[in-house]
């Protein structure tokens, strides 16, 4: 198949989401084409063949109030579906995406491609039931020849919020456990913690929905009993408010904010616990990625993530802003060794079981030719 993937670049889950399963399609034989404003972050880490990338270039005309992205999305998908004769054009959000794909399809009648959508979390628990969105990304939905959600709580959510009567199917998240597997030697350990202390991680785009500054609070209560370090990877509007509490709590010296990292499969090969506080996550991304390479997970219990972390089996859940509990939950297990190993190895067995890239990447194939099936 010749497949479109529209998606954003940026350090969120749907942009990584979108990219790790181009790569997956490309490698199983399909030709695939992105079409995004800027190269998606994890696309240039490793060339691949069967790839295209197509950058969307918007207007910045006086008149206008600002820039027409939705419609430059539209105008690039246009051009690459004529030029490529794409089968599928796969969007990644509601809005612009799959908006700007319906667009595209509109003003090509005679040009017969299928629309999947796939909801990530944002672009319908905040952007589309915004009462300006609401109406468009319902219309989104509805419009699409299929629908995907990364999970039965995101699956219901849409259903509550948008009252949508069409089928939504969920299909997860996956997990690559070649690529995100403990390492036998770590550099970047011996570079954080010379000195054998346990390491910290949190990996996100700083919004206040990760709630970035109860990490440091959790870190603060365990590393004043264990000798530990925290790593940050990510940035966004949240960051600095972290490094201020981080050193308000006299943890500053033992806090690292490293910005945005390609290869992040090498931070979590070197880390002890992932903290992941979040108000809610649709499916949580990180946290797959963690427990595959046999990191702790300690999580909030919002949205979708106790279908990934089965409590005190393969991770710990908390109420969303009890820190106290989850530092509890992170004193507990590192005081533990034997515990903390095995539960590591329970982590990346489940992942590997339920959420492997080679079970979950079929599950879109088969969705693709069943929409190519009705259309003809």
């Amino acid at each position: 198949m010749k497949i479109g993937i529209v998606c954003s670049p940026t350090y969120g889950g749907s942009g990584v989401v979108a990219t790790e399963l181009g790569r997956s399609l490309a490698q199983r034989g399909h030709q695939v084409h992105f079409i995004s404003i800027a190269m998606p972050f994890r696309l240039d880490a490793s060339p691949a063949e069967n790839i295209y990338y197509h950058e969307v270039h918007s207007l910045d005309y006086p008149v206008l109030p600002g820039e027409l992205w939705g419609i430059s999305i539209a105008s690039r998908t246009v051009q690459v579906v004529e030029d490529y004769k794409l089968d599928i054009v796969h969007a990644h959000y509601a809005i612009p995406h799959a908006i700007s794909v319906w667009l595209a399809r509109s003003v090509m009648p005679k040009t017969k491609f299928g629309m999947v959508t796939t909801l990530h979390g944002t672009d319908i628990t905040l952007v589309g039931k915004a009462p300006s969105f609401f109406p468009i990304t319902r219309f989104a939905i509805e419009n699409s020849d299929a629908v995907t959600a990364v999970s039965s709580w995101l699956r219901e959510e849409t259903i509550r919020e948008f009252g949508i009567e069409k089928e939504i199917h969920v299909i997860p998240n996956f997990v690559d456990d070649e690529k995100f597997q403990r390492r036998p030697t770590c550099p970047l350990k011996e570079h954080f913690a010379p000195n054998g202390e346990k390491i910290f991680l949190h990996v996100s785009n700083f919004r206040p929905v990760k709630r970035v500054n109860d990490v440091v609070e959790v870190f603060a209560r365990v590393a004043d009993k264990i000798p530990s370090q925290l790593v940050f990877i990510g940035d966004g509007p949240d960051r600095d408010a972290a490094q201020r509490l981080a050193r308000d709590l006299g943890v500053g010296d033992r806090t690292h904010f490293l910005g945005k990292q390609e290869r992040i499969e090498n931070y979590f090969s070197c880390a002890d616990v992932f903290l992941f506080p979040s108000e809610y996550e649709s499916f949580g991304l990180a946290a797959l990625e963690a427990m595959c390479t046999e990191n702790i997970v300690i999580a909030s219990n919002g949205g979708g993530l106790p279908e990934v972390i089965n409590h005190g089996v393969d991770g710990f859940l908390a109420n969303v802003g009890d820190v106290e509990a989850m530092a509890n939950h992170a004193l507990e297990i590192l005081g533990n060794e034997s515990r903390m190993n095995e539960m590591g190895r329970v982590a990346r067995r489940n992942a590997i079981d339920r959420y492997h890239v080679d079970s979950v990447v079929p599950i879109y194939e088969e969705l693709y030719n069943a929409v190519l099936a009705r259309q003809r």
